[in-house]
């Protein structure tokens, strides 16, 4: 069985297309568009979303009137996000690719995101290829918005949810020590193979790409610790004074490993 093969057989068994419409993946859902924002030009510039998934933030783009290309590993993701729910924009295109090897032309597009690929990719000099992809694609001024997962992502996850299986202490064991995310378990709840970040590591595969002035930021932040998260985010008052705290730490660098998701933004 390939790499490849797990990663598909991992995402033909979890619902990808409705992840970020419960709970605090919904926090996420907000910050990654909130930060995205911040530097995307104006529609209807060209995006190449790689890794895409299902189309979660590629269909919000295009109802925007961004020009959305969609790029996934995943046949499943790629016919969920040709499909679309009914009434949802179409994309101007998706198609299984590679990260690493993008069937596109050098400078033809005008932002790049890579939302999920370095989550997946283990060996370090893959996911610094897929940088560099991203980086040739884009024009001159563009940016790439690059998400990975924390290397304390799991121990969060344990303490947060009260996880006690002996197996998944293993799991967190692990990586604390590399990185190297592995679930030997049926609990489909511990993920699959990936690989968890620590925040100087994004930044410099970040640079050795070739992008300079690289800014790391934390998605969820500590936002995910709230214990009464779903009320929280229920109500307006309550859901913008979370953001509120979230952006006023957002700098900090002593906080960003405990934000489970860390963007990478940078511009050719």
């Amino acid at each position: 069985m390939t790499f490849y093969d797990d990663i598909r057989d991992f995402y033909a068994a979890y619902d990808e297309a409705s992840r970020l419409e419960g709970g605090p993946f919904q926090l996420e859902r907000q910050r990654t568009r909130e930060l995205i924002e911040r530097h995307l030009p104006p529609p209807p510039a060209v995006v190449l979303d790689v890794g895409g998934g299902p189309g979660a933030h590629a269909r919000w783009l295009a109802a925007r009137g961004y020009e959305v290309h969609l790029i996934d590993v995943v046949p499943r993701h790629v016919e969920q996000a040709r499909q679309g729910p009914p009434g949802a924009p179409a994309l101007a295109s998706a198609e299984v690719g590679d990260a690493r090897a993008l069937g596109r032309p050098d400078v033809s597009c005008d932002a790049v995101l890579l939302l999920g690929p370095l989550y997946h990719l283990t060996a370090r000099a893959d996911r610094i290829t897929a940088l560099r992809e991203a980086r040739r694609v884009l024009r001159p001024g563009g940016w790439m918005f690059a998400a990975a997962i924390s290397r304390f992502a799991s121990l969060l996850d344990g303490l947060v949810q009260g996880i006690d299986d002996p197996r998944f202490s293993a799991i967190v064991t692990r990586d604390l020590a590399d990185g190297q995310h592995r679930n030997p378990t049926e609990r489909i709840q511990f993920f699959t193979e990936a690989y968890f970040h620590r925040p100087e590591d994004l930044k410099e595969e970040t640079e050795e790409a070739g992008f300079g002035d690289v800014a790391l930021f934390p998605i969820e932040g500590l936002g995910t610790v709230a214990r009464d998260f779903e009320e929280r985010w229920a109500d307006d008052r309550r859901r913008a004074e979370l953001l509120a705290w979230i952006r006023s730490v957002e700098r900090e660098p002593s906080l960003l490993g405990a934000s489970p998701h860390i963007m990478a933004m940078a511009r050719r």
